[in-house]
């Protein structure tokens, strides 16, 4: 368990919509540590995407966290609707309790550049990498109920912006707002971190980018949902309290 109490505390994790996926597992990761879990996922997203809908994942991961000893709450959810983080909470509340880590794994990713992207585009990545991401840390801190120095904000983000630009561009919105609750919550004691993974080996990678990916990283391969998972892990547990208000890049040494 990785607080001292009678329950189990509870995780938020957004973007948990293919069992490949970086937040499937980090959601797998902190069951196994001792948390429950509500995750959210939309598909909708996954069938327009070139990798398509994973049939039957929420399921799956949900069996999966289940089998770590988690309650789970899966909860299907389009974070361009403005309401959409009061819902979530609404319902991983009701069904686990207050929820104790914010871990945001969710994103919008449609690769563009300065000269291609389109307005609708633009605007649909920030309302998901940015807007969403601010409102469910609001909601978070409206809600938190937990001892102080308990509480976790977790981001996930990314530096690729060249021909990838409302993605890499909205990312860095969401650095900005995450790490401004390490100040703006300090009096719930929570603790916001950013975490730049690299690249991941998540099933959309072709042959020839994981080569070269690889190549450039001085481990000499590609990182995997698990490296991700590990640093979250630790960093909503008792033992990661200290790190707050960092971006931290956890890429095996691709950006050095």
């Amino acid at each position: 368990m990785s607080f001292e109490q009678s329950a189990r505390p509870v995780a938020l994790i957004t973007g948990v919509g293919r069992t490949v996926g970086i937040g499937a597992g980090i959601a797998t990761r902190l069951a196994a540590s001792g948390w429950d879990v509500g995750f959210t996922y939309w598909t909708p997203y996954d069938e327009r995407m070139a990798w398509g809908a994973e049939a039957g994942a929420p399921e799956t991961i949900r069996k999966a966290l289940a089998g770590e000893g988690a309650a789970v709450a899966a909860v299907e959810a389009d974070l361009v609707e403005t309401e959409t983080p009061a819902r979530v909470f609404d319902e991983v509340e009701s069904r686990l309790g207050n929820v104790t880590a914010l871990v945001m794994c969710h994103c919008e990713s449609v690769d563009s550049g300065l000269l291609d992207t389109t307005v609708a585009s633009f605007d649909r990545h920030f309302a998901v990498n940015a807007r969403a991401s601010w409102l469910l840390i609001r909601e978070y801190g409206r809600r938190f109920r937990g001892a102080h120095g308990t509480g976790r904000i977790v981001a996930l983000t990314s530096d690729h912006v060249v021909g990838n630009l409302p993605y890499g561009a909205s990312k860095g919105a969401l650095d900005r707002i995450t790490l401004a609750a390490a100040r703006e919550l300090a009096h719930l004691g929570v603790t916001a971190n950013v975490i730049n993974p690299g690249p991941i080996d998540t099933g959309w990678m072709p042959d020839d980018l994981k080569a070269t990916c690889a190549e450039h990283t001085p481990l000499g391969r590609l990182g995997t949902p698990r490296d991700t998972a590990d640093l979250v892990r630790f960093l909503c547990s008792p033992q990661g309290g200290w790190i707050n208000g960092q971006l931290l890049k956890s890429d095996g040494g691709i950006s050095a």
